[in-house]
């Protein structure tokens, strides 16, 4: 499986421990930046690491900023994109289960890196339930499709 993964200057510390964590299990990585703790925008770094899952070149996406939110907005504009933020784990497991969320987002002024390592890890070893979950899925495509030029498909 291979794991997008982008931070802004916020998030990059957490991004670089993730990383090696993602490595040491066996997922494949493509860093999409940013590469210090030199300030950035944060919508310029989640858009390409959140398009490298639309487009199908990465399985799954993780992005860092520093609350976890302003990614998750950028990331929620592609089409095909359900990218959560999560502070615990509970939420991280019922984002692929029950929303079958591709893009995980985290705050690394929100929660320490323990715990962003537990949702991480929580958060990739979830899969999609379907059943009752897949129809409201599926709602959530028919929006996109509405508003998004008829592409809601997630790559």
């Amino acid at each position: 499986m291979k794991i997008a993964i982008a931070a802004d200057h916020a998030g990059f510390r957490l991004k670089e421990k993730i990383k090696e964590y993602l490595a040491s299990a066996g997922y494949q990585v493509q860093d999409f930046g940013t590469s210090s703790e030199d300030p950035v925008d944060y919508p310029d770094f989640g858009l390409t690491a959140a398009s490298a899952v639309m487009n199908g070149s990465c399985d799954l996406g993780i992005l860092v900023c520093g609350t976890g939110l302003g990614m998750a907005i950028a990331a929620n504009k592609i089409p095909g994109i359900r990218a959560v933020t999560c502070s615990d784990t509970f939420s991280a497991r019922s984002s692929r289960e029950h929303n079958d969320a591709n893009v995980l987002c985290l705050g690394a002024r929100v929660i320490g890196e323990g715990l962003a390592m537990d949702i991480v890890k929580v958060w990739l070893s979830s899969s999609f339930q379907g059943g009752r979950h897949e129809r409201r899925v599926n709602k959530i495509r028919e929006i996109e499709g509405r508003y998004f030029g008829g592409r809601g498909d997630g790559g």
